[in-house]
């Protein structure tokens, strides 16, 4: 009887450690893959988080995929040429996706006020290139149609054809061009504090606070003390994601001198995925202004960059 029971105890230690290692949390789970991590509880989504502020955000839209049909072009006097679907509305791209690969990082409630277009019946609009014209498999199953390489969307708030609310929305929506490129006039310039940093990870040696983690841009990475590893949580929502961009997730062959410990993707409630390190979110600050800066140090006593192994670097012990 002993033995019996000395061996279940010893089985549930395991799968506890096991647990812990994978960064689990109380509903979904992590990989050192980077698959997607589900947060304990959903959040609403704050105004202005480049989301769209307006009434359609968690309040019930469908999340139901809007078909592509016949694509056409809008030649708009405010945008120029503009894509549209077979209904004549506009459809947006979104800059916290990637294009190459296609990958989508608008999911949950996110996607009420961004429905997707799905590729099963998309056509390509007269006088333009076929070709551009692809799909990407969201976490869901659903097959998303890509122009360009970049998932495209429409918006919940345009409710008549010929309208583009969505455009700029959050300093990362913009109207697709014909090519899947940003309609509007300047819209490759950078967009401000919401958007997600560019993906990969390296080491800095910083004069003062030694061997800290960067962006693929040299910018400075940190962590929020008021965050939890486990389970893995969030606690920068709304207006502290103005000033403090999260992460974008990252490949790990794109990482140099990084560990790959708890390194996993987080899905936050409010449909952003993230970076984390040994299970801890990542983020970059707004008023880093270029590479080298660290002005995000000590921020509140409860910002701190990231150390190689992803320690708290410079914090008191």
């Amino acid at each position: 009887m002993n033995t019996w029971r000395n061996a279940s105890l010893a089985v549930t230690a395991l799968a506890l450690v096991a647990l812990t290692t994978a960064c689990g949390q109380e509903k979904g789970s992590a990989s050192p893959n980077g698959q997607a991590v589900g947060n304990a509880a959903p959040a609403q989504q704050p105004a202005d988080s480049g989301y769209g502020s307006d009434g359609a955000y968690g309040s019930g839209a469908s999340t139901a995929p809007k078909e592509a049909g016949q694509l056409a072009v809008w030649d708009s006097k405010e945008l120029g040429k503009v894509l549209t679907d077979g209904e004549g509305f506009t459809l947006y791209r979104f800059d916290k996706d990637t294009a190459d690969p296609p990958a989508s990082n608008c999911e949950g409630d996110c996607a009420k006020t961004w429905p997707v277009v799905s590729a099963g019946n998309a056509k390509a609009a007269a006088g333009t290139d076929a070709s551009l014209l692809s799909k990407v498999t969201r976490d869901d199953g659903t097959e998303q149609l890509t122009v360009g390489g970049w998932p495209v969307y429409r918006y919940a708030q345009d409710t008549e054809p010929g309208e583009a609310k969505g455009q700029g929305v959050g300093g990362t929506w913009f109207a697709a061009a014909p090519d899947g490129k940003k309609a509007a006039v300047n819209a490759d310039e950078p967009s401000g504090g919401e958007q997600a940093e560019a993906a990969g990870l390296s080491v800095r040696k910083d004069p003062e606070l030694g061997d800290i983690v960067v962006d693929k841009r040299g910018m400075t990475v940190y962590r929020f003390k008021k965050d939890s590893a486990w389970p893995m949580k969030s606690a920068c929502t709304g207006d502290c994601l103005k000033k403090w961009p999260v992460v974008s997730p990252v490949q790990k062959n794109d990482v140099e001198g990084v560990t790959t410990k708890g390194f996993v993707t987080f899905s936050r409630p409010d449909g952003i995925k993230q970076q984390s390190l040994d299970c801890w979110p990542l983020y970059t600050f707004s008023g880093d202004t270029r590479p080298g800066d660290t002005n995000g140090q000590g921020v509140g006593g409860t910002w701190y960059a990231v150390t190689p192994d992803a320690k708290l670097a410079g914090a008191s012990k």
